[in-house]
């Protein structure tokens, strides 16, 4: 091995014989996601309801072939193959689909926590967000329907946890964190029939998008030898 070769982080080295190839799946995987992702909150701009359709479950898997061709750890892909089946859930306008969707999406969020260990992080920003889970929790409270009361409690805090979390691993990770839990606060917001933002659909994708991303691209690079 050269010297410079050593210096080189391990999950930037292209030791497989198909690394260029795998390189270039990852690009067109990160094209296509981008081109889905703009066909998604085109159709939501446009109220186009099959192009959403049509769209967004094509997101999550275009990502992570994308991570998979870069070599990403395990915890990752099932992160963002929950956040997967969070999509496909919330697609039917049910209660039940709601909850299953917030299922998978906390499964997905226990991955991220897990893959981001036990790096140190700022006390002050986790005050920051425990006022932020307290404050929301309560304000929303009373508007929720009973039954979803407890259950969306509980993903707050998960979520928040996560969202806390994830700034262990540096800004991009950290402000993913923070956009995934705005897209879950509008939702939430919108299940307690508060008033909401033109297009809310558009400001909840658009947030979610720009969440797994930034979090998928912020975790890689530093987690590639977590299997």
């Amino acid at each position: 091995m050269s010297a410079t070769e050593s210096r080189t982080p391990s999950w930037a080295r292209d030791t497989a014989p198909d690394g260029g190839r795998r390189a270039l799946v990852g690009r067109i995987a990160l094209v296509a996601f981008a081109v889905a992702a703009a066909v998604d909150l085109g159709s939501l701009l446009a109220d186009w309801h099959l192009g959403h359709v049509l769209a967004k479950p094509l997101l999550m898997p275009l990502l992570v072939a994308h991570v998979i061709a870069l070599g990403a750890p395990r915890l990752l892909v099932a992160a963002l193959l929950f956040g997967w089946g969070g999509d496909l859930a919330l697609l039917f306008d049910a209660d039940v689909a709601f909850l299953v969707g917030m299922g998978s999406f906390a499964l997905g969020h226990v991955c991220y926590l897990v893959l981001f260990g036990r790096r140190a992080t700022n006390p002050l920003l986790g005050a920051a967000y425990a006022l932020a889970l307290v404050g929301t929790v309560t304000l929303l409270w009373s508007d929720l329907p009973a039954e979803l009361r407890v259950p969306v409690a509980g993903y707050s805090l998960l979520l928040t946890a996560m969202a806390y979390r994830s700034s262990a691993l540096g800004v991009r990770a950290g402000i993913g964190g923070a956009l995934f839990l705005l897209s879950d606060t509008l939702i939430a917001t919108g299940v307690a029939e508060w008033p909401q933002l033109p297009r809310p659909d558009f400001w909840i994708m658009a947030t979610y998008l720009a969440a797994q991303y930034l979090l998928a691209t912020g975790v890689r690079p530093r987690e590639a030898g977590v299997r």
